[in-house]
């Protein structure tokens, strides 16, 4: 039996198993069980995909979240040149998958954040 991977989807795997059967040697047939197991692989794999994209999509949120309660405060960040720069966050994004604060016009990482300051 073939190995399932997580490129391989549901028709591409229904597909392979009619063909694993259609080949099968007769007088060594594929066991019951070996099929069983196969399945509940894919079922499995199936299932872990599902929940890692909704722990991507939960992340997105808690990190959006955690972005927006910093909107309106004092912010210490380490600029480029490694130099402390402090302001107030004016807005967040998300820019190719990371979240940016908005801070007197420029696109500061929440990466670059060290602290954040009272009033």
């Amino acid at each position: 039996m073939a190995a399932i991977t997580s490129e391989l989807g549901q028709a591409q795997f229904m597909q392979l198993l009619i063909a694993q059967l259609k080949n099968q040697d007769p007088m060594d047939p594929v066991s019951q069980e070996d099929s069983i197991a196969q399945l509940a692989q894919f079922s499995t794999l199936e299932g872990i995909e599902k929940l890692n994209a909704n722990f991507s999509s939960f992340m997105k949120l808690q990190q959006l979240s955690e972005g927006a309660s910093l909107v309106g405060k004092n912010v210490e960040w380490l600029d480029e040149d490694g130099v402390r720069q402090q302001g107030v966050v004016d807005s967040i994004s998300v820019k190719e998958g990371d979240l940016q604060l908005k801070i007197d016009g420029k696109d500061i990482p929440i990466d670059n954040v060290t602290s954040i300051l009272n009033g």
